[in-house]
């Protein structure tokens, strides 16, 4: 066990951590790939990675993702699709499908349909008026619950936390063992921290404590 006196500790005020990158995204990790597709209300086709994402509710399924800062054009359109179309879809970015996630994290202008410029093949979904990632395994569609603006430092960009009601998912038989999401089959890729990512290529099992897995449904 590292001591007290030899732990680096910094506050987040003074910003004093005197490493040459800001640490913080390469403590939370892994962090899953939020790649959320939208269409605007004039009808363009959207679709950008956040990194900031997860699921949080099973019952009813729930997810959230961060909207943070905004593009060199104004804000980001993905935030500016869902609240005025109430819907959106996440798209699970594979590792086959890493190149193309990527991509579609280029800055354009609101005008640009990102599944075009990604190489990639859009699909409405069933119960939402936005598009899906045709070759993404796995896609939620999702209605818009809540946008809670929060905190920012910097006055001129918006900052703020989107949560949807999963109403819908498309899940590719080729990713199933026994009826199971096989995450080895799946291999999604993780955000971490500056420029890294990681795959799921490995996975163990822990059975839960006093009944646990039977009250998750196991």
């Amino acid at each position: 066990m590292i001591s007290e006196d030899a732990r680096m500790f910094y506050s987040i005020d003074e910003n004093d951590h005197g490493l040459p990158f800001n640490p913080f995204k390469g403590c939370v990790v892994p962090r899953p790939i939020g790649w959320i597709s939208t269409r605007s209300a004039s009808g363009v086709n959207n679709l950008a990675p956040y990194s900031f994402f997860n699921a949080i509710s099973d019952n009813p399924p729930m997810v959230v993702y961060g909207s943070n800062g905004q593009q060199p054009h104004g804000p980001k359109d993905t935030l500016r699709n869902i609240e005025e179309t109430g819907v959106f879809v996440v798209n699970v970015a594979t590792w086959d499908l890493r190149d193309a996630m990527n991509a579609s994290s280029h800055p354009h202008l609101p005008e640009v349909d990102e599944f075009q410029s990604a190489g990639l093949s859009a699909e409405m979904g069933r119960l939402v008026a936005a598009p899906r990632v045709v070759e993404s395994p796995i896609s939620l569609e999702c209605r818009l619950h809540q946008v809670l603006d929060l905190p920012s430092d910097d006055p001129a960009s918006r900052n703020a936390a989107v949560f949807g009601r999963v109403v819908a998912i498309h899940i590719d038989p080729q990713v199933l063992t026994n009826g199971q999401v096989d995450p080895r089959k799946l291999r999604p890729i993780a955000r971490l921290g500056y420029r890294d990512y990681a795959v799921i290529n490995d996975v163990f099992a822990m059975t839960r404590p006093g009944g646990g897995d039977a009250r998750i449904g196991l």
